[in-house]
């Protein structure tokens, strides 16, 4: 997916739910911070998507640019309606997305994650696709090693309940596994 194309899903979830302000989360919210990522980051078809004052209505964005339907048939790619409980984020994060907001858009906004936030949520969520895309952000470094996302990690706990990474419920910090 293109940043153009991310444009066109924002306002085609715009005009399907009368939203004005929507949250990207996955793979495609790099689009935000980097409008022109490597080829790595640009592969996967769909765009993970909600209206921020109406995260009930990503319904309406599935039945109507999701996948299999005619949007996606025409154009290749397609938005997934998600929830605010699909990605796991740091503390703040709404705080540090990038705006994508044109006459593409029609004006309407997307937010997409920081890159850090990006990275920790894609962490957390451990599947195998997941920790490619962060080894591919960190190979590019977008994020590094010893500061961005391990600085947050130590600085905040994830939203949710969890607590800190690399420490448990009980605040003492985790061993790490032999």
């Amino acid at each position: 997916m293109t940043r153009d194309e991310l444009e066109h899903i924002i306002r085609a979830s715009a005009d399907v739910t009368d939203q004005y302000e929507f949250i990207i989360v996955g793979s495609q919210s790099i689009l935000g911070p980097i409008p022109n990522p490597p080829e790595v980051f640009t592969m996967s078809a769909e765009a993970d998507i909600y209206p921020l004052q109406a995260p009930e209505l990503a319904d309406r964005i599935d039945g109507a640019i999701g996948e299999g339907s005619q949007f996606h048939l025409t154009y290749g790619y397609y938005a997934q309606g998600v929830g605010p409980e699909t990605a796991v984020l740091p503390r703040g994060w709404i705080d540090r997305v990038h705006r994508v907001q044109s006459a593409a858009t029609n004006q309407r906004v997307g937010y997409c994650l920081d890159l850090p936030d990006l990275f920790m949520s894609k962490a957390a969520a451990g599947r195998d696709k997941d920790r490619e895309f962060c080894m591919a952000m960190l190979a590019h470094r977008y994020v590094n090693r010893g500061g961005d996302a391990a600085g947050r990690c130590r600085a905040t706990s994830l939203e949710g309940g969890h607590p800190p990474v690399g420490q448990n419920r009980r605040g003492a910090r985790r061993q790490p596994a032999e």
